[in-house]
């Protein structure tokens, strides 16, 4: 009968006890598992999130509101650029594509914040190598008053092609637009802040009341936004002016008249603009690293690159939270390894005639020693295992209802590099828990052990 056998019957001969021992490290481990999946998760999403835009050009201010508000639709807009400056990065030769995104109003069924831009939105990648993708038979926004919702808009409204809902003004409950969007397409789940997103067309957007800018307003604001006279933009917009001046005093005269056209540039904002730059990877980094500079020190905007603001975010503060988690599973762990410790060593009074009968039977001081580290190694590796195995049954069961409630797509069968060094620990451990039990073994005397 070798050791490995003898060690398993004296786990059984305390079945309870041992199992106890063991649970109490599952826990530990199991929730070590489901923090590491859930961080990758995060991570991910951070990480994955708006990586398909170089760029993120928006007011002046804070980076972060800046990319919260745009990419994960969690934060107020800073402000509003002039239509002019989104149609001068469309001509920039650096830049590949300019995408103009309107925030601000929320779906009035669910509260889902709402995204005025162009066609062009879906057809760049969220992510290297990610497409926006939609059903078989569905379509883009192509008219003015198209939709297309994310998947978990959909989900939750209960929409479908066709479904026509209502927008709420800048989240007032009580300003519900008129107008109504049709739906004509659900974006397939990206696992980014799209699925809980509404796109609808931008022109139909700026149709909207309150949703263009009055014309005089417009003039200042865009005056001073490119360091011009205002006589300047009257004049550069004199068309278009002399128009909505003309289609105002008709309405004052016939207050029953409602007819016009699509809403001038000059009355047009954009909340902020994405930018793809054009050519390869070493181009498109250098490019963006030159505007964003030339933003910084002369511009009247700002540049911010997703990537490295959602970055520093999650160095800063996601990842505290994540060191704390990982540092209480430990402890968590380390608990453990001093149940099993207080367990064998309790044990030891009542198995000294035990230890005493095989040192009798020829059993030598090392094997008796070596028995004692093994039990211990044995309980860590049962607790290690069960551990594992609960940690991605506790994600996958939980994975259906954090999608529900979040949003996240949850792999439970993807590892982290950090489980495999999970067992290796463990045995670490164990061989120390064990240590001193093992040498109290090691020390029983034959004579004193088969009398008591």
């Amino acid at each position: 009968m070798n050791l490995i056998t003898i060690a398993f019957k004296n786990m059984k001969h305390r079945s309870l006890s041992s199992l106890l021992t063991s649970f109490s490290v599952a826990l530990g481990v199991a929730l070590m598992v489901a923090v590491l999946i859930l961080n990758g998760v995060v991570t991910k999403l951070f990480q994955e999130t708006g990586s398909g835009y170089d760029l993120v050009v928006g007011p002046k201010g804070s980076a972060t509101q800046l990319i919260l508000s745009t990419i994960y639709r969690i934060d107020k807009p800073i402000e509003n650029l002039p239509w002019r400056y989104y149609q001068q990065w469309t001509k920039d030769p650096r830049v590949e594509h300019a995408i103009p995104v309107n925030l601000g109003d929320t779906t009035e069924l669910g509260g889902f914040p709402i995204v005025g831009t162009t066609p062009q939105y879906f057809l760049v990648e969220y992510a290297p190598g990610k497409k926006f993708r939609v059903g078989a038979d569905e379509n883009s926004i192509r008219g003015t008053w198209d939709a297309v919702v994310g998947s978990e808009v959909a989900r939750k409204n209960g929409w479908k092609k066709g479904s026509k809902f209502r927008m709420v003004h800048s989240g007032q409950d009580d300003n519900i637009h008129a107008e109504e969007f049709t739906v004509q397409g659900i974006l397939a789940p990206t696992g980014t802040p799209n699925d809980r997103t509404a796109f609808v067309h931008i022109d139909g957007f700026y149709l909207l009341d309150e949703h263009s800018k009055p014309v005089r307003e417009a003039i200042r604001a865009e005056a001073k936004f490119f360091d011009e006279t205002e006589a300047e933009v009257i004049e550069r917009h004199k068309e278009d002016i002399d128009k909505i001046l003309k289609h105002e005093a008709e309405a004052a005269e016939d207050e029953h008249h409602h007819a016009h056209g699509p809403v001038a540039d000059i009355q047009k904002e954009v909340t902020s603009i994405l930018l793809v730059m054009a050519g390869n990877d070493l181009q498109r980094t250098n490019r963006t690293i030159i505007i964003q500079n030339d933003l910084r020190e002369n511009g009247p905007a700002q540049g911010a690159n997703p990537v490295r603001v959602m970055a520093s975010l999650i160095t800063n503060l996601v990842g505290n939270i994540r060191l704390a988690f990982l540092y209480m599973t430990g402890l968590i762990i380390a608990v453990s390894g001093i149940g099993i410790f207080v367990s064998i060593y309790n044990s030891m009074s009542d198995r000294k005639r035990e230890i005493a009968i095989m040192r009798a039977l020829g059993a030598r001081r090392t094997t008796v020693f070596s028995l004692i580290l093994l039990e211990s190694v044995l309980i860590c590796l049962l607790g290690g295992v069960i551990g594992l195995l609960l940690g991605h049954g506790v994600v996958l069961a939980a994975a259906p209802i954090i999608e529900q409630r979040s949003g996240l797509l949850i792999d439970p069968l993807v590892f982290n590099p950090v489980e495999f060094i999970v067992i290796p620990i463990l045995i670490v451990m164990a061989s120390i828990v064990g240590f001193l039990p093992g040498l109290t073994a090691y020390k029983t005397d034959v004579a004193e052990g088969l009398q008591s």
